[in-house]
């Protein structure tokens, strides 16, 4: 079963989306598809189950992709930020956070592309991934 990361470890960010899973209130995640590629990772696939870590990296809960697409930025809908479970009101809300999450990183991928000019924008495509809690591990 892969791991699953929600935000860096170590991190307030990390502690209060693994809460939010474990209280079922995320059910959905976004992440820029460029990160998949830089990482050599595959894409969720609906029915795979996996291991969301804490900000320890352990093991505190299984859940299961139930769908999985890949949107730009503009496309992402009220429901899909809603369902992220971090009290995001608005599209714009949603794009706002995650503007500035994506962007902290931004100069780990303009190297990985050799675009220094590289930066979020309504075109960008991020993978919005919806999936149910199957199981929390008692700590």
């Amino acid at each position: 079963m892969r791991p699953i990361e929600f935000g860096f470890a170590g991190t307030p960010l990390r502690a209060t989306l693994v809460a939010a899973v474990l209280r079922g209130e995320k059910t959905a995640t976004a992440g820029l598809l460029v990160d998949y590629e830089r990482e050599g990772d595959e894409l969720p696939r609906i029915g795979e189950r996996f291991l969301v870590l804490d900000n320890e990296d352990r093991g505190v809960a299984v859940i299961e992709t139930t769908d999985v697409r890949v949107l730009r930025v503009d496309d992402c809908d009220l429901q899909f930020a809603r369902d992220e479970g971090e009290g995001f009101e608005s599209v714009a809300d949603w794009r706002a956070a995650h503007d500035r999450f994506w962007g902290s990183y931004a100069d780990e991928i303009r190297a990985y592309l050799g675009d220094s000019e590289w930066d979020v924008t309504d075109e960008t495509e991020f993978v919005a991934e919806r999936f149910r809690l199957v199981e929390v591990y008692a700590t």
